[in-house]
C-alpha cells in the first residue's frame, strides 16, 4: 500500500532525479546503437585483433637476437613460406587447367 506521509515535494524530487537517470539512460542507449559508432567500434576491435594476429605471427617467424631486441626472420620459417606460397600456386594452376 501507497505510504501517505512522503512528503509531496519530496516525492517531487525523486521522480525528477527518476526522469533524468532515465534520460542518461535512453542517451546511453542511443549511443551504443548509433550505425556510426557501431561500426567505429568493429574497426577498433579489427584493428586490435589483427594487431595481436601480427605480433603473434611476428613472434613466431623471428628468432631474438641477443640485444633482447625484435630479432630476425628464421630463414627456415621463411623458406617454409615461400615453399607454400609456390605449391599452393601450382595447386591453384594446375586446376584451373582441367576446367
Amino acid at each position: 500500500m501507497a505510504d501517505r506521509s512522503r512528503d509531496p515535494e519530496a516525492l517531487e524530487r525523486e521522480i525528477e532525479r527518476t526522469r533524468q537517470e532515465l534520460a542518461r539512460t535512453i542517451d546511453e542507449l542511443a549511443d551504443r546503437v548509433n550505425p556510426r559508432n557501431v561500426v567505429d567500434r568493429g574497426k577498433e576491435r579489427l584493428k586490435e585483433e589483427a594487431d595481436q594476429v601480427v605480433r603473434t605471427v611476428r613472434s613466431m617467424v623471428t628468432v631474438p637476437d641477443g640485444d633482447g631486441g625484435p630479432g630476425q626472420l628464421d630463414q627456415r620459417v621463411v623458406v617454409a613460406g615461400a615453399v607454400a606460397v609456390v605449391a599452393l600456386t601450382a595447386l591453384v594452376l594446375l586446376r584451373r587447367r582441367r576446367r
